[in-house]
């Protein structure tokens, strides 16, 4: 009840209002100044505007408190449902939240600052709703501003009143013999009337307004607080902490160091086998170019033993020599053959070895790159964790 206790100010308002016009005369019917009368009621007039201000600003903070204590009340009732799990998943994106302007702006903002720090593993940090739902928007809602200076003011008022009665009174007062100033006597006394009402209803307002001032905004505060204390035990998110950040890192750097390793062992497999077939070739090469080798040199020698052994087969051993040159030359198209295939066996193998070694160091580009990007990341948490 105590955001409404400034109802009560127009009840004392109202009742010293009739006071003062019933002093006035202006209910018995009697004779009383009418300067006076003017005067307090100017001066009740400014006093009443001021309240209203005050009014106004009171009942925007209400609205603001009793949303705040809603919304506290909503979070309890969801964090039991929830039997105590983090309800935050569900506010993280609700732009619903509130239905005050000041407070769902508020809001927002808190809502994008916890995005900027959102990763995959969880939030890197945190930060407390009271940075943005805090005692200094309750001020600026409650216009503290305007109503911090309401009580020096209304006291303010009631000097004021105090010396424009007396200036009055004195200014009215003028005699030089006892019988002179006892005829002005009741215009001094007038004026001084006017200078002790203004006076006390002045500094009553200004008492009075403060009491009511300060209960309402520590009412207002004490139901922040309470919101306040709702809100992180319910749905005030957690942060990944260093010890998680570490063990994360770690995991994934030996994620990265299996998987060097298996691209190593792939790799070296693959150029033993390589190296394997192209000894294989050569080999076979060697030892067919040996075998036909072998077989016509003989075929060429028994041709030319028979040419040295018998001058009158001379025509027959010609013709001999000159089919050991013709099965030469075909030996030597087989090799060239060979030779040819084998030249483009390593063509083809040197092609592949080219199309792995750009595969290879394309992989190693990117490893390279995510674990740049992994160290930017880990060097800015850890900024983040020393600020």
């Amino acid at each position: 009840m105590k955001n409404k206790l400034y109802y009560f100010l127009f009840l004392f308002y109202g009742l010293v209002t009739v006071f003062i016009l019933y002093i006035n005369g202006v209910f018995t019917g009697g004779e009383k100044s009418a300067v006076n009368l003017a005067i307090n009621i100017g001066f009740l007039a400014i006093i009443g505007v001021i309240f209203l201000i005050s009014a106004f600003s009171f009942g925007r903070l209400n609205r603001v408190t009793d949303e705040l204590v809603a919304a506290s009340l909503k979070l309890q009732k969801e964090y039991k449902e929830a039997e105590g799990k983090n309800l935050w998943p569900s506010y993280q994106d609700n732009k619903d939240v509130f239905e005050n302007e000041e407070l769902r702006t508020a809001f927002h903002k808190y809502q994008m600052r916890l995005r900027s720090m959102r990763t995959k593993r969880g939030y890197v940090g945190t930060c407390d709703l009271e940075e943005y739902i805090n005692e200094e928007l309750l001020d600026r809602v409650g216009m503290n501003y305007f109503n911090s200076g309401v009580s020096g003011a209304l006291t303010g008022l009631g000097i004021l009143g105090t010396f424009l009665g007396l200036s009055m009174g004195l200014g009215s007062f003028d005699g030089n013999d006892i019988f002179t100033i006892s005829d002005n006597v009741g215009p001094l006394l007038s004026g001084m009337k006017v200078a002790f009402h203004t006076s006390v209803y002045g500094i009553f307002f200004s008492l009075v307004f403060n009491v009511m001032y300060r209960s309402i905004m520590a009412d207002a505060y004490g139901k922040l607080d309470s919101f306040l204390s709702v809100f992180r035990q319910a749905a005030m998110p957690a942060a990944v902490t260093e010890d998680e950040n570490t063990a994360s890192m770690v995991v994934y750097q030996a994620k990265i160091s299996h998987s060097l390793k298996q691209i190593m062992d792939l790799m070296r497999g693959q150029a033993h086998e390589q190296t394997a077939g192209v000894e294989r070739i050569v080999d076979q090469f060697m030892e067919r170019l040996q075998e036909t080798m072998g077989t016509e040199l003989s075929q060429l020698g028994a041709a030319l033993k028979t040419a040295g052994d018998s001058q009158q087969a001379y025509v027959s051993g010609t013709k001999e020599l000159m089919d050991a040159m013709t099965d030469l030359a075909e030996l030597n198209k087989m090799t060239q053959s060979a030779l040819a295939k084998a030249i483009e066996r390593q063509e083809r193998f040197g092609h592949e070895l080219q199309e792995q070694r750009e595969k290879l160091a394309a992989a190693c580009d990117e490893m390279s790159d995510e674990i740049g990007n992994q160290l930017y990341a880990f060097d800015q948490m850890r900024g983040l964790y020393e600020k």
